[in-house]
């Protein structure tokens, strides 16, 4: 009687295993597809910025590399996305910048943007869900193409204040 009392309890533990084995499995399926429809899109630059950025070869190819960001599918190629943005954004850091755009108001939003595709990268290594690390380093993204912008359309002239 102890060994039917034994090999059932046996029997029940093995079967209730490989059901929860089971489930992971399918867990890890549905976790690895992103839902990319719902990221806020690229902002378009300014006229007058676009002609500048358009002659600063680094610069385009990193806006390249964020544009795959809308296509990936799964974590894998977020990972390798990222790895390419990060590799650009190095290249664009090293870089001559265009006069307009040689300040320390592009540099921080730049860093700022480097940071949240870090966080992104550090959310892939570690599993963890990186949908709100992907939608800060898009408006991170964003921000820094609207000071484009805002650099572009300023009027006002700083050598004035500085004279008085």
């Amino acid at each position: 009687m102890h060994k039917l009392i034994f090999v059932g309890v046996l029997f029940l533990i093995l079967v209730s295993c490989k059901e929860k084995v089971q489930e992971a499995n399918s867990e890890d399926a549905v976790t690895q597809e992103l839902p990319t429809e719902k990221w806020p899109r690229k902002l378009s630059v300014d006229p007058k910025a676009s002609t500048i950025l358009r002659e600063w070869p680094e610069y385009n190819a990193m806006d390249i590399s964020f544009d795959a960001i809308y296509n990936i599918s799964n974590k894998e190629d977020l990972s390798l996305t990222i790895e390419n943005i990060i590799e650009e954004q190095k290249l664009l850091e090293d870089s001559e910048y265009p006069i307009e755009f040689d300040n320390p108001q592009i540099k921080s939003r730049q860093k700022v943007f480097k940071t949240y595709v870090l966080k992104v990268k550090g959310d892939l290594i570690y599993r963890l869900n990186p949908q709100e690390s992907v939608l800060e380093m898009i408006n991170a993204y964003n921000t820094l193409r609207k000071q484009f912008n805002v650099i572009v359309n300023n009027t006002f002239d700083s050598k004035l204040l500085l004279d008085e």
